[in-house]
């Protein structure tokens, strides 16, 4: 009996221990008392009030600004061919050699046609010369005069269309170098040496795109147009594009807005012309174009420190060590920042990392954050 009553003593005294012990963890007093003792750390950074780019994003492509294909203008068989394929050429380059022979022979031909001619029409004129005295001598019929007259006149015509003759065949002895039209990036040739071809053939011998400079065409919707448009009366639009998968940057000028828009899509095509120096763009790419309309003041932060819940957006703002959460109207977001239109006036301290753990009031351990407002 003593040993019952000494055991049911024993388990109501751990009872009591057990009760008292969850009182204390579980109190206002204990939970207040934990939050001051243990702050949650968080990354922070504080709301930075500047000028930022407003800009519009799309998909572009690029294309030459010109285009050129390279086709024979006469019959021949190729000789020469005097670049590497895919090469770099400049304006006036020698690109094919043609068989020349013919031509050159009847060149040869024609200047010896001019030179029977003059020497005829030298005689004609010593006869117009002699036959003139002889008339005023009365020593001859007019009519002999009159004849030498007339011949002589027919060979300074023949003079004349055998010099048109020469100068045709000069200009088809042209077209047996053919050069090239245009500075630009040329293709693999398409017949090699010992072609014969036609001036008649529908595939040109090689083809020459400009590549420097160089357009990018992209499509925007038609409520942007306003403020496209402005921007370009006050010279402040610019274009950059990229290549997806090269960090690098091509940056132009807007150039051109398409005179009507589609009707299908609401979408209107923007222009822009890129110097392209460096052939960072090709023709045919996708690129992603970011049209850069003007700067103007607003609050950025790094766009992980907002937060979306289903009342919105928010962020938590440091106050006397403390989280406070704070509603934000996002406007926008560039790259890895969020420009905010309202809830922020610049200056507050906001966290960046950290939000899982915080609650309103939720004392917090503060460190810079490795990430600017403003990136």
């Amino acid at each position: 009996m003593n040993k019952r009553i000494w055991l049911v003593g024993l388990a109501a005294l751990a009872l009591i221990g057990a009760a008292l012990v969850v009182r204390s963890v579980f109190s206002p007093g204990a939970v207040a008392q934990q939050n001051t003792e243990r702050p949650v750390p968080v990354e922070v950074v504080v709301a930075q009030k500047k000028k930022v780019p407003v800009r519009l994003e799309a998909l572009g492509n690029v294309s030459p600004i010109a285009s050129v294909a390279v086709k024979p203008r006469l019959d021949s068989e190729i000789v020469g061919v005097h670049f590497a394929d895919g090469a770099l050429v400049k304006k006036g380059d020698l690109l094919f050699t043609l068989d020349a022979r013919a031509i050159q022979a009847q060149i040869d031909q024609a200047k010896g046609a001019i030179a029977r001619d003059e020497a005829q029409l030298a005689g004609a004129e010593r006869d117009v010369t002699r036959y003139t005295d002889l008339v005023a001598r009365n020593a001859t019929p007019v009519i002999n005069l009159d004849n030498a007259k007339t011949q002589a006149d027919v060979y300074r015509a023949a003079i004349k269309s055998d010099q048109a003759l020469l100068e045709n065949l000069q200009v088809q002895l042209t077209y047996c170098t053919i050069t090239a039209p245009i500075s630009g990036r040329i293709s693999a040739a398409a017949v090699k040496v010992g072609n014969s071809v036609r001036a008649a053939d529908t595939a040109p011998l090689a083809t020459i795109i400009q590549t420097a400079p160089i357009y990018v065409s992209f499509t925007i919707s038609q409520k942007n147009l306003p403020d496209i448009r402005q921007a370009l009366a006050n010279e402040t639009a610019s274009v950059q594009a990229v290549i997806p998968g090269d960090t690098r940057r091509a940056s132009g000028q807007v150039t051109m807005i398409e005179n009507t828009v589609d009707q299908a899509t609401g979408m209107a095509t923007i222009r822009a012309t890129m110097p392209n120096a460096d052939e960072l763009l090709w023709p045919g790419t996708l690129v992603s174009t970011q049209l850069t309309l003007r700067s103007e003041e607003a609050i950025v932060l790094p766009s992980r420190a907002v937060q979306v819940s289903q009342n919105g957006s928010y962020v938590f703002v440091i106050k006397d060590g403390a989280a406070q959460q704070q509603p934000v109207t996002v406007e926008r977001t560039d790259g890895g920042s969020s420009i905010i239109a309202s809830g922020l006036q610049g200056g507050e301290t906001v966290v960046t990392d950290g939000q899982l753990q915080l609650t309103n009031g939720k004392k917090v351990a503060p460190r810079p954050t490795t990430v600017d407002a403003g990136s």
